[in-house]
């Protein structure tokens, strides 16, 4: 029989693998939204540029012609923000919900009895999420930027096109893009991409700040979370090295290593899929006395921790080809010549680039021959 540990682990590996699903439903409803208004935009761009004519072109009657268009512009973002936020509010209490409802159908009863889990409120993690950045800015501070980043791209396919000679065509298609492509091969593909980059972003963050809190908020029950970080290909350097690597619940210090949590699973990198596992402390750290718990309850709350595949056990058993396309050929080769993963990194968990590796490998040599 599994244990509770192990139970909380598989447990939370497929959730974060339904999130990603998930996402791609938000991104997709979202992105729809601001598809909806490119027509509108690019219409009124037109009627922009038709009462600009290439001899009385100047920027400071652009800025002004354009004063329609950065209107639309920012309504559709701020159309995209207020769905996201829902978005977001109604993940949050169904992420906490979820955590929750996983603890107390996986902790013995006994345990339960003694230490009644906290919960922690939908309003509390979503004005959390809020309050705090992910990538270095708050969400309403990641539409803006988007916003005008979108719009510069629109004002700078013009200044070209004037510049280049073409004709108004020739500019709105270079803003939209074509037909054929799927409108992906203009001006606003870009901001598309970054802003569903911004959208699978903010589902994580908001999702492991529900985890977080309500992991910090019963403490006494919980003592680490276990990062867990996807097993594939497209796996991020600083996500490999974290892989099963426990940190203490509330101030994220490492156990037993000293690869730091930075911005934890989720949070590490724009478009981060790790996620993170609750460890349960066992009955005996808990101070229940043995005759509360039954032989089965004491056998799966024992606190041992899951065994399972870490990145490195994984890529271990992967095709040459495989690990090439992970580590690139020049460390490939120093793999299949006796290197460890981990001799890839730093003792901080920092992916060393090829030259700090034979600047270390240089250093160790000579304190040999010394």
């Amino acid at each position: 029989m599994p244990t509770v540990n192990e139970l909380l682990a598989d447990e939370s590996v497929a959730h974060a693998i339904s999130l990603e699903k998930y996402k791609v439903g938000v991104v997709r409803r979202i992105i729809a939204l601001l598809n909806r208004s490119d027509s509108q935009l690019v219409e009124e761009l037109g009627r922009a540029l038709e009462r600009l004519p290439a001899e009385s072109f100047t920027v400071e009657r652009l800025e002004t012609l354009l004063d329609q268009v950065r209107q639309i512009n920012a309504s559709a973002y701020a159309q995209i923000t207020q769905a996201l936020q829902a978005d977001l509010t109604e993940l949050s209490g169904y992420e906490v919900t979820w955590q929750r409802k996983l603890l107390e159908a996986t902790i013995p009863e006994p345990v339960l009895v003694r230490f009644p889990l906290v919960r922690i409120s939908a309003e509390q993690v979503y004005a959390a999420a809020m309050a705090r950045p992910f990538q270095g800015r708050l969400l309403r501070d990641w539409a803006k930027t988007i916003e005008a980043d979108r719009m510069v791209k629109v004002r700078n396919a013009v200044r070209t096109g004037y510049l280049e000679g073409k004709t108004t065509d020739q500019i709105i298609r270079s803003v939209r893009g074509t037909r054929t492509a799927g409108y992906a091969d203009g001006f606003l593909e870009r901001p598309r991409q970054d802003l569903a980059t911004i959208i699978r972003s903010a589902v994580s963050h908001t999702a492991a700040i529900a985890r977080e809190n309500l992991y910090q908020a019963n403490s006494d029950v919980i003592e680490a979370e276990d990062w867990t970080s996807t097993l594939d290909t497209k796996t991020s350097e600083p996500c490999r090295i974290r892989d099963k690597l426990p940190f203490e619940v509330g101030t994220h210090k490492p156990i037993g290593h000293t690869v730091p949590w930075l911005q934890g699973p989720g949070r590490l990198h724009f478009n981060c899929r790790s996620t993170s596992s609750p460890r349960t402390k066992s009955w005996r750290e808990l101070g229940i006395p043995i005759d509360e718990m039954t032989d089965k309850q004491r056998t799966s709350m024992d606190g041992t921790v899951p065994v399972e595949t870490n990145y490195s056990q994984w890529l271990e058993r992967q095709s040459s080809a495989r690990q090439i396309e992970v580590l690139g050929p020049t460390r490939y080769q120093m793999y299949k010549d006796g290197k460890s993963l981990e001799s890839f990194y730093s003792p901080t968990g920092e992916w060393l680039s090829i030259e700090q590796l034979k600047e270390r490998d240089a250093k160790a040599f000579a304190k040999m021959g010394a």
